[in-house]
């Protein structure tokens, strides 16, 4: 368009603008007065000669063309859209900025979930497991409500010697003077608040896990006729120790087969009044005390309880197939005998006299804890001691683990004992029983702070005195306070 309008000498000869176009421009009547006074311009001009009026026409045919082209553009550009700011663009940009976020998140998330999985994906597939859990169907732990209400009243209780020994898993007194038997393999006298050692069944050196089969550990311990005392060492055996002269005598050998089975984890024991029979507890033949928590989270099966008879030396099997036996006690009428099996949380009793004799039932099913030992009460009723308490309501990492042996698996492949005893609860509870298996009442330590690792409750002149596997001191309880 613009090359046919430069090529017309005067503005008539040429070629004529699109008229459409120019009539549709907002500007169309400011070029028409341009174009007037142009052709004004041009007559006056005429007189100053023909190359003038050339030049003239030429300025004037210049500024139309400007002007037209000015229009063009106007008619061509788009008019810019206005933006639209609304209420919600600050929300919409936080909604983006979080999605994206979160986006990052879980790529960050992920790759190191990756990074974490493949090792242990790696060590799992790898690596031996110490156990071969089984699963084991536990019911839904009782609800803590009544009597098994949780308290504070184990927080009562007093620290006695702390520091001064370790570990005093059972208790015994002659008259005032305390007996009990350490991690370190001894049997203590406890006099006057005065400590002295009164014997030792192994041999040094002590004071770790490795150390346990050479050191001896002394567990249950009793007192039978004319205040001797029977204790049962967990890797040496049973025996009875002169507590005024320190004299020990081996009853029964861990070395010794009883009916082609060993003798690995020897537990608790119970005496008759007249001292010639001695019930008591074989662990495992597979597990030593030292692997009590591998024991509990296999599942293993092969504990027993077992008869000595003093006179005879005889050493009989009475119950077979139980899981962790623990502590044992004689009924005060001596007809029979309950045994604790720990990784069941239930008592099972054996008749050893009567129309029953030889007979078992169960005495209390699906207790609120893991039970350690048992003894009498003054009410004619029994002290369970529970180290582990099964929390209803609440979560209880055993049951959790009960039924799920691949996850047991994982767990020992790459964590110790130790540390997984140390990520226990350490809520301790002791409970007191009829003697037909009821609750009568329940002392707890929720935190543990107070009375940790509790293995057995000892009634002795209006006291509880409370033993611990793993603890380095014992607690005394005043009964009448709670």
């Amino acid at each position: 368009m613009f090359e046919r309008l430069d090529g017309g000498g005067t503005g008539h000869g040429g070629a004529e603008p699109n008229r459409t176009e120019l009539n549709r421009s907002p500007s169309h009547s400011l070029q028409g007065k341009e174009t007037r006074r142009g052709s004004a311009t041009q007559r006056a001009g005429v007189a100053e000669g023909g190359a003038g009026q050339g030049a003239g026409r030429g300025r004037d045919r210049g500024t139309e063309l400007r002007r037209m082209n000015e229009a063009e553009g106007l008619r061509q550009r788009r008019p810019l859209r206005p933006q639209v700011i609304t209420e919600d663009s600050p929300a919409q940009e936080a909604k983006e900025g979080s999605a994206y976020s979160s986006k990052v998140f879980r790529v960050t998330f992920l790759t190191l979930a990756a990074s974490l999985a493949v090792p242990l994906l790696g060590a799992t597939v790898l690596l031996d497991c110490p156990i071969d859990p089984q699963p084991i169907t536990l019911k839904e732990p009782p609800l803590l409500t009544g009597v098994l209400e949780p308290n504070n009243k184990l927080q009562k209780a007093e620290r006695l010697w702390e520091n001064q020994l370790v570990g005093p898993e059972s208790i015994v007194n002659i008259g005032d003077v305390l007996f009990t038997g350490t991690a370190d393999g001894k049997i203590l006298k406890i006099e006057d608040g005065e400590i002295q050692t009164v014997a030792r069944i192994g041999h040094g050196p002590c004071g770790t896990p490795e150390d346990e089969p050479t050191c001896g550990r002394p567990l249950g311990i009793r007192v039978g006729p004319n205040n001797t005392l029977f204790v049962a060492d967990a890797y040496h055996g049973l025996y009875e120790v002169n507590p005024g002269t320190g004299e020990t005598k081996m009853l029964v050998s861990t070395k010794t087969l009883i009916e082609g089975q060993k003798l690995s984890f020897l537990n608790d024991l119970t005496v008759t009044q007249d001292g010639r029979k001695i019930y008591f507890t074989d662990s495992s033949s597979k597990w030593q005390r030292r692997d009590f928590l591998f024991l509990v989270m296999e599942g293993t099966d092969d504990g027993r309880l077992l008869e000595y008879d003093t006179v005879t030396k005889e050493v009989k099997v009475l119950m077979v197939g139980l899981r962790f036996p623990n502590g044992v006690q004689l009924s005060p009428a001596e007809d029979f005998v309950l045994v604790l099996e720990t990784t069941m949380s239930r008592i099972r009793r054996y008749y050893v006299s009567g129309l029953m004799k030889g007979g078992a039932d169960m005495f209390v099913e699906n207790m609120p804890g893991l039970p350690d030992n048992i003894r009498l009460s003054s009410s004619g009723g029994y002290w369970v001691a529970m180290p582990v308490v099964r929390p209803n309501p609440g979560f209880s990492m055993l049951d959790f683990l009960s039924e799920k042996p691949w996850i047991k698996r994982m767990i020992f492949k790459l964590l110790s004992q130790e540390t997984v005893t140390k990520l226990l609860p350490k809520r301790s509870l002791v409970v007191e029983l009829s003697e037909t298996g009821s609750y009568r009442r329940s002392f707890h330590d929720p935190t543990g702070m107070t009375v940790p690792y509790v293995s057995e409750a000892h009634e002795h002149n209006g006291y509880l005195y409370l033993g611990s596997f793993r603890s380095p001191f014992i607690c005394r309880l005043n009964l009448q306070h709670v």
